[in-house]
């Protein structure tokens, strides 16, 4: 990833964004990347041991000295009174308006069809389906056109894997939410776009058995390579841009090509 103080152009100053799960992994770099650009970035992690890693992506963001800013939030995204408390210190920190809602955090649960519980159901689609849905609806009164709201999706949302039942029809879900939520709230000017990486070298690839992501990599044309965090970040941050005003309902595969939609 390049250094997070190079700056770039400031395309986003004067915007509100808020970005999930984003003191670690992808999160950090999506967060990073529109605060390069000038925005001010709501970051939110779930438990107290993300704390301090919350903390030094603040910090990073405030050194950048470009106009950006930062906050931290600690919601548990399974909570359901977690997407108003999100958007209350957002506008209560940064104004009443919101420009960007990057839906980035998700869990990720492996099993066979027999070794399912809706234990694992509950805790999959709560933070990958429900919450995501829900965080939008309290932002929306919020949003300031041209609002861009961007999910992170997977391949695994249209690829059959075994073992990630669970996780593949969540990410379904999220990309069909997407589309019907581009429907509904493009007549106000607002976008909704999904971003589905392909394997992507962070801690939460540490889960996958070493074998798919083996095979993954020999079956990704552009280099035969994992993403890097900063791949997917380039995009999430073109979407929230004025050059992605045509593009709604979208699901982007940021893959290498190992998907291609």
């Amino acid at each position: 990833m390049s250094d997070p103080s190079a700056c770039r152009f400031p395309t986003l100053s004067g915007k509100v964004a808020i970005v999930t799960g984003s003191s670690r992994g992808l999160g950090v770099a999506m967060a990073l990347e529109l605060a390069k650009r000038g925005a001010k970035v709501a970051i939110t992690y779930t438990s107290d041991k993300s704390t301090e890693a919350a903390e030094g992506v603040v910090a990073s963001i405030k050194a950048l000295k470009n106009g950006s800013d930062a906050i931290q939030i600690q919601a548990d995204l399974r909570l359901l009174e977690s997407p108003k408390k999100i958007v209350s210190e957002t506008t209560s920190a940064f104004g009443g308006a919101i420009d960007i809602l990057v839906n980035n955090a998700g869990v990720e649960v492996q099993g066979s069809l027999a070794d399912l519980t809706p234990e694992m159901f509950a805790s999959t689609f709560d933070v990958n389906v429900r919450a995501v849905l829900f965080l939008c609806q309290a932002v929306q009164p919020h949003l300031r056109k041209p609002g861009r709201i961007i999910n992170i999706s997977s391949v695994g949302g249209r690829s059959g894997f075994l073992g990630f039942t669970l996780y593949g029809a969540s990410k379904g879900a999220l990309e069909q939410m997407t589309r019907n939520l581009a429907a509904e709230l493009g007549p106000a000017g607002h976008t909704v776009n999904a971003v589905a990486p392909g394997p992507t070298a962070s801690d939460m690839l540490d889960g996958i058995p070493k074998d798919l992501v083996e095979m993954q990599k020999k079956a990704t044309p552009l280099e035969n390579r994992l993403g890097t965090a900063e791949d997917i970040a380039l995009i999430v941050a073109w979407l929230a841009e004025e050059q992605a005003r045509w593009v709604t309902g979208q699901t982007i595969s940021a893959s290498g090509g190992l998907s291609m939609y």
